[in-house]
């Protein structure tokens, strides 16, 4: 099937408040640090009218809409975005209002931004807001923007909780479905930052057929009929792809016991590299071979 939409999902660094870390400033208002505009601006480029595009802020998931919403105004104006407003979804029936509607209709970008994915997923989950987006982004020249929240609640497995210290105890991970825009893969973001690897190793073994995607703050994919997947942004991508796992414990030890993995693959992404979810294969975009010898890596 052929998607006309693009997807866009960036690792955070706004809004860092988010689920289920203990560690970080309560005050989440002390939390925000926009990535980098070379992101912006790839959304901006990407987007069907490009500086004319209708954009649509979305705050749903976040703590303090009020705060964060003018800021992307402000940093999308900056960038030369004349079209931008933001739409606060705070209730699960403000999703079925006909003005709401009518505005995410005429949207060519839709920008989720950072807080708490399952409180995106939890109000704006199978009400016709939802729909519209999953038709937008299948049928139309459409981008579903994400940054953190908005990011890890892309896919149809999400995961919603898990400390990084203790992830890779059996149960600590929790993953439920999420908006659906793309199969196939899971999502964590301020994935470096925040040392989530774990969390990706234990969503990855459970069900090995899905490839996890760990994103850098001031980080992103640039994903394009849901299959060819570029990096942009300033930092890494992590790819965790289990499909050749030789051995694990997972069914065999208690809740709340370490887990072991054998033979779990990894994949390191920086700004302009690429990743087929088809062919599972990835190009090094500035490979140290030649070019007569320069291969996909496996």
């Amino acid at each position: 099937m052929n998607i006309r939409g693009k997807l866009i999902i960036i690792g955070g660094a706004v809004d860092k408040g988010s689920f289920t870390e203990t560690d970080l400033d309560k005050n989440v208002a002390n939390n925000l640090n926009f990535f980098e505009t070379g992101i912006l601006k790839r959304i901006l480029n990407e987007s069907k009218h490009k500086q004319e595009s209708r954009i649509e802020v979305i705050t749903t998931a976040s703590k303090i809409p009020r705060e964060i919403g003018p800021e992307y105004v402000k940093a999308l104006n900056y960038l030369g975005a004349k079209n931008v407003d933001v739409l606060h979804i705070e209730r699960r029936e403000q999703a079925s209002d006909p003005t709401v509607l009518e505005r995410l209709k005429a949207a060519d970008v839709v920008m989720f931004t950072g807080g708490d994915q399952l409180r995106l997923t939890s109000i704006l989950g199978g009400t016709e807001f939802h729909d519209i987006i999953l038709y937008k982004y299948y049928n139309e020249e459409f981008i579903y923007a994400g940054t953190s929240a908005g990011a890890a609640a892309a896919s149809n497995n999400m995961i919603y909780q898990g400390s990084s210290s203790e992830a890779l105890l059996k149960g600590e991970v929790k993953i439920t479905s999420g908006l659906g825009l793309i199969d196939g893969v899971i999502i964590d973001t301020h994935f470096v930052q925040r040392g989530r690897i774990g969390r990706l190793f234990q969503a990855v073994v459970g069900n090995p057929k899905v490839l996890g995607i760990g994103l850098g703050e001031d980080t992103g994919l640039l994903i394009t009929n849901n299959t060819e997947m570029e990096a942009i942004g300033s930092g890494l991508v992590i790819l965790v792809d289990g499909r050749e796992i030789k051995d694990t414990n997972l069914t065999e030890v208690e809740l709340g016991q370490p887990i072991s993995i054998s033979h779990l693959v990894n994949h390191v992404m920086s700004k302009y590299d690429t990743y087929n979810l088809e062919t599972h294969k990835m190009y090094i975009r500035s490979s140290q071979y030649s070019e007569e010898l320069k291969q996909p890596t496996d």
